[in-house]
């Protein structure tokens, strides 16, 4: 055949996630979406600050539309990337100039273009992923020529298991991804794990003789809830990679804006930032979307409303352990981690769906077992779920 069997294979097929969101959407054609409990994507629900309108009308009335909507530089505009260096050095202490710093649209093409950065195909190189995963891991680590290698979590915390770890990492690893807030748990890796885990990476990149580059995917930094602080991995290792996006710190997913930021300290960092440009430019992610980079650089100290997820946490928590749901508690992000009442989760999302309840089973998220709610959505339609969780449960025998 004349064309990409891998490509056609990921194009004819969507991530469970797509599949079930797009069964929603049918769904609430025929019976009223206020009567589908859709809990599938991770679709903001509070909305952006309303510092992020004012910047566009403001931008709009008095900027030249040839240089809001023209190219900017390859890797971002100058002022924009000074912004978010400021930004970082103000907040994080680190002493990070703005030509270590690339802009992209979201997070995804942040963790392509680093992946494709640092692994070189046809090496044999590895990525260790840390279960539960944001699904597309594995897309984009063997789409830039790697094997991801799945690193089991502990039992009931499902923080990383250290030693589990380690045994993963051997002469062929390259690229560790730690994603926290995590995407599906919610769970924050404690301090106690961070160092851990770097001390592991320290002592493995030496004895093997080669750089374990450490990506930190962080689109979900800044919603965390009862002043949970989030370790910033530059501070803890050297050889990291920071992938940053403002889709959900500032509700912008459709807008596909966000940056890399290179470590000072990284080994040859000017090097490994031409690196990363050359990646970018290889996968043809160059010059993110002008107007929204005007956008974050206005808005570097926005908020959207955390506290809105964090009712929706409590009163999704709360209820659904009442009825005898076990539960993973969130310190971050919008999502509940919810163990399905049987083993197999496929059968379990059936017997939800029954309900008009849609749920994203975890197998793919590297968990077997699990389930995945997005909490992202309006007070209401968790409200209206909950009279179907408990006769779900009931079904159940519980």
């Amino acid at each position: 055949m004349g064309y990409n069997q891998n490509m056609f294979g990921l194009g004819s097929k969507r991530s469970i996630i797509r599949e079930i969101f797009e069964y929603s959407k049918s769904r609430a054609a025929e019976i009223g979406a206020e009567n589908v409990y859709d809990f599938s994507l991770g679709n903001p629900s509070v909305p952006a600050p309303a510092e992020v309108n004012e910047a566009i009308r403001e931008l709009l009335d008095t900027q030249s539309s040839v240089t809001l909507h023209g190219y900017t530089s390859a890797q971002g505009d100058a002022g924009v990337r000074q912004a978010i260096a400021d930004r970082i050095q103000a907040r994080f202490g680190v002493d990070i100039s703005p030509n270590l710093i690339y802009m992209t649209c979201g997070a995804a093409a942040s963790l392509s273009i680093c992946l494709k950065a640092v692994i070189e195909e046809g090496a044999g190189d590895e990525c260790i992923v840390f279960a539960p995963f944001f699904t597309e891991y594995r897309v984009f680590i063997q789409n830039a020529g790697g094997t991801p290698v799945v690193s089991k979590p502990l039992p009931k915390t499902f923080q990383i298991d250290v030693a589990d770890f380690e045994s993963r990492i051997n002469e062929h690893t390259k690229a560790v991804i730690v994603n926290s807030p995590n995407n599906p748990s919610g769970v924050v890796y404690s301090e106690e794990t961070v160092k851990a885990l770097c001390e592991v990476l320290k002592r493995k990149s030496a004895e093997y003789g080669r750089v374990i580059y450490l990506i930190a995917d962080e689109p979900y930094r800044e919603l965390v809830y009862s002043g949970i602080e989030v370790p910033y991995l530059m501070n803890y290792y050297d050889n990291t990679l920071v992938c940053y996006s403002y889709s959900k710190s500032l509700s912008l997913p459709g807008e596909r804006i966000g940056y890399i930021a290179v470590s000072p300290k990284m080994e040859e960092c000017t090097n490994i930032y031409l690196t990363v440009c050359g990646a970018g430019r290889s996968l043809g992610y160059v010059c993110a979307p002008s107007l929204f980079q005007q956008v974050i650089a206005r808005c570097i100290d926005a908020k959207v409303n955390v506290e809105a997820y964090r009712e929706n946490r409590d009163l999704l928590y709360d209820n659904l352990t009442a009825y005898g749901y076990e539960c993973v508690k969130p310190d971050g992000a919008f999502y509940l981690f919810v163990k399905a009442l049987e083993d197999d989760a496929y059968k379990f999302f059936e017997k939800a769906k029954a309900h008009e309840i849609l749920v994203v089973p975890c197998d793919d998220f590297g968990v077997e077992g699990y389930v995945r709610i997005a909490y992202c959505t309006d007070k209401a339609r968790i409200l209206g779920s909950l009279p179907a969780f408990e006769a779900l449960a009931k079904e159940y025998g519980i």
